[in-house]
């Protein structure tokens, strides 16, 4: 193996070895606790750290990576405590997620490090929103995020390195190709030759690297690392190396031939480091002793520490506590100075002027710059805000998604305009995976709003009309907004941009254009998790929310006999539970309305919690009406059959009888 030190000093070489030698020797004692039964579960780096620790040096302490399960390198090249680290792998307090979460998944602001989720590719796109952060604060920072071969093969990498080079992102795509992925050969996961090779369809620089000399990674990464800052634009390193132990210590190694195991074990990275120093005079025997002893020292006093820390004691408060990041809703009252609008120019008026209170606020979607959304919402928002924070992305929902959570993770709040509610299935993973997630994990807030054009009515068809809101009603750390007026609409929005935690602010498009009211001219603020009672009456509470408000409403107005107590929940999660007793408390009869189909929808969960903290006051069962249990049409009859409308007024008849 050839080094070359380049200009680099002496001093600079032994404390890379010192870096490379610490996750090793850290690893060899993981790997006896594991024999002894004392550590669960380890997914080793060994023969790999000349990557993790090569690029942590290289990179400034304010500077993000994203690294993934064989990474310790940057965990250690960052200098978190070991003690910590035993106590995140030991589920214990001292760790970084609570023990609600294992070995390397987790963040931590402190350190610049952003763990990954199982699912791999979703950490990509958190890099481009945190690079992109940068890119806008032009504080000349670049981010390094880590992937396997493997999960090359993921939709979010190339939905990654798309938006990065379209966006010129400053981040380095950092490939381990180690040659499994788990024990799959490469030769069964693509055909190029070299996954460097796949930058050139996007436009990217790219380069191949030997993984396993640290000199050649470290002189590399700084030599791009400043022409990066010079001219910010991604760049994709594959780098060659190989894993020496199982995917993880209990699949082991028996499909990897054995010669193959020989040959990559003559190029150790770390032994191979240690004969160049001792061949150049610059490590002695001693000296390497000394270096060693210092480094087990510290192994053995930090698993002494956390055997002696105490075991998680699990409290109901404290889980459910950490769901949601605690905030201060702060109030805004609508003025007296109002003007008659439609719903659709509540929503533009509420974005923009959160776009001029928040100048930290990127708005990201398709076809929302000049032309100005699908909808026309954000017509003219680029004159007024620039092309930076109103950005027009590919067609991409799952690393969009994913990067406006690094986009909050560096500082800055976003939302996300999904062209229509039914095209988030493509970003769902990091929906109710990363952003609703991360806080209960490790503490790190999802200042994200995504807003969702949903409903039927309009004879847009199967994937254009779904009001899916039951999605990710069933998530925790999720909240889902729904408004049916447009006084509600723009401060519920308001709100929901400022609440650190991540939203789904649904707005139905049949009421985009076909409903005006009084809305007040500026800026103000409706806390979300407070249902609206729009009539009073003593025969019945009607539950809806959406476009089905209006329908039920109509439905009274046919029928001014029943007088009845219409709820509209506004938001569905955070649900208002105490408005929804107290109501039934009063009328003893209850009918939930629904647009969404029947099974599995959010009215179920209405009736249950309602049979459960209400059954004594209950006159007649709770009664559930909503769509077909199909997938919505597209001619009108077939449309029109589907959604509920045409029964509603029957059921509510029905049940004042019963």
């Amino acid at each position: 193996m050839n080094f070359d030190k380049k200009k680099l000093s002496n001093d600079t070489l032994l404390d890379l070895y010192k870096k490379i030698l610490k996750p090793r020797l850290v690893e060899e004692k993981m790997l006896i606790l594991i024999r002894q039964g004392k550590v669960s579960k380890w997914f080793s780096g060994i023969g790999q750290e000349a990557i993790s620790v090569g690029i942590t040096a290289a990179l400034d302490s304010d500077e993000y990576i994203l690294p993934m399960h064989r990474n310790l390198g940057v965990f250690t090249g960052r200098n978190i405590p070991l003690y910590r680290l035993f106590s995140q792998w030991q589920g214990k307090a001292n760790g970084f997620t609570k023990g609600r979460d294992r070995s390397f998944h987790f963040g931590t602001q402190q350190y610049k490090i952003i763990g990954m989720i199982s699912h791999l590719g979703p950490q990509m796109g958190v890099a481009d929103g945190i690079a992109l952060a940068n890119k806008l604060e032009k504080n000349g920072k670049v981010t390094a995020v880590f992937t396997g071969e493997g999960a090359t093969s993921e939709g979010d990498f190339h939905e990654a390195l798309n938006i990065a080079a379209v966006w010129d992102l400053p981040v380095f795509f950092i490939i381990e190709n180690n040659g499994y992925g788990l024990s799959t050969p490469t030769n069964e996961q693509y055909r190029c030759k070299n996954l460097a090779d796949k930058g050139i369809g996007y436009g990217i620089e790219s380069h191949i690297v030997d993984g396993n000399n640290i000199l050649e990674v470290f002189n590399l990464l700084t030599e791009l690392k400043a022409s990066m800052i010079e001219n910010p634009r991604p760049i994709l390193l594959e780098f060659k190396t190989f894993r020496m132990r199982g995917h993880e210590e209990a699949s082991g190694t028996k499909y990897v031939p054995q010669e193959l195991m020989d040959m990559w074990a003559e190029k150790d990275p770390v032994d191979n480091y240690r004969k160049f120093l001792y061949q150049n005079n610059i490590l002695t025997k001693e000296y390497d002793d000394e270096i060693q002893f210092e480094i087990k020292k510290e192994i053995e006093e930090s698993w002494t520490i956390v055997n002696a820390e105490v075991e998680i004691v699990p409290t109901y408060e404290g889980e459910l506590n950490d769901v949601y990041k605690p905030f201060d809703f702060e109030y805004f009252p609508p003025n007296k100075e109002t003007e008659n609008i439609r719903f659709i120019d509540a929503i533009s008026n509420g974005l923009k002027q959160s776009m001029e209170r928040h100048e930290k606020l990127v708005i990201m979607g398709q076809d929302i710059a000049e032309y100005g959304g699908a909808f026309k919402i954000t017509d003219g928002f680029v004159s007024q805000f620039g092309k930076e924070r109103v950005r027009n992305t590919p067609i991409c929902e799952s690393v969009v998604i994913s990067a406006a959570m690094g986009l909050s993770i560096n500082g800055y709040k976003s939302i996300v305009e999904m062209q229509f509610a039914d095209f988030v299935s493509t970003g769902f993973n990091p929906i109710v995976n990363l952003l609703a997630k991360s806080h209960y994990r490790w503490m790190e807030k999802a200042d994200v709003v995504i807003r969702m054009p949903c409903g039927a009515g309009t004879q847009a068809g199967p994937f254009h009309s779904q009001t899916n809101e039951a999605w990710f009603t069933k998530t925790p750390g999720l909240k889902v907004v729904y408004p049916a007026f447009p006084l509600d609409a723009k401060g519920l929005l308001n709100a929901s941009i400022n609440d650190p935690n991540p939203v789904l602010f649904f707005e139905h498009k049949q009421l985009y254009r076909s409903l005006s009211q009084e809305v007040p001219v500026d800026y103000y603020t409706i806390p979300l998790g407070k249902a609206a009672l729009l009539r009073e009456g003593n025969d019945i509470t009607i539950i809806s929310f959406g476009a089905a408000v209006h329908w039920a409403l109509e439905t009274l107005d046919k029928n001014p006999e029943i007088k009845a107590d219409v709820l509209d929940l506004r938001t569905l999660q955070p649900l208002d539970t105490e408005a929804i007793y107290s109501s039934v408390k009063k009328t003893g009869k209850v009918i939930i309305y629904q647009e969404d189909s029947m099974f599995g929808g959010v009215a179920s969960d209405i009736s249950a919690l309602i049979m459960e903290n209400c059954f004594k006051y209950l006159d007649a069962p709770v009664k559930r009406v909503a769509s077909l249990d199909s997938p919505i049409p597209f001619t009108k009859a077939l449309e029109d059959q589907y959604l509920p409308k045409g029964r509603f007024e029957k059921e509510l008849k029905s049940l004042l009888e019963y």
